[in-house]
């Protein structure tokens, strides 16, 4: 079986530009739904939902996971 390259950086370690005019975007049912993500092409998307002409920030889904991940560990905690 072929690893596949749904996800991942291209070559050159960019990563693609996604068209996210279709995108589903999704909000937390908790807090104020102010972060909003979309899966799109293999990747993650997250932008601000208060501002969602704005850009957003893509994420490969290893990257995705670790952001994750650390945010359940409380790495991201400032208190």
């Amino acid at each position: 079986m072929a690893d596949s390259t749904i996800g991942q950086p291209m070559a050159n370690g960019k990563k693609p530009q996604l068209d996210l005019r279709g995108a589903v975007w999704q909000s937390s049912k908790e807090g104020t739904g102010d972060v909003q993500i979309a899966f799109v092409e293999g990747y993650v998307a997250m932008r601000d939902g208060r501002n969602p002409d704005g850009p957003a920030l893509i994420f490969t889904p290893a990257e995705w996971s670790a952001f994750v991940l650390g945010a359940r560990d409380g790495e991201f905690d400032l208190t």
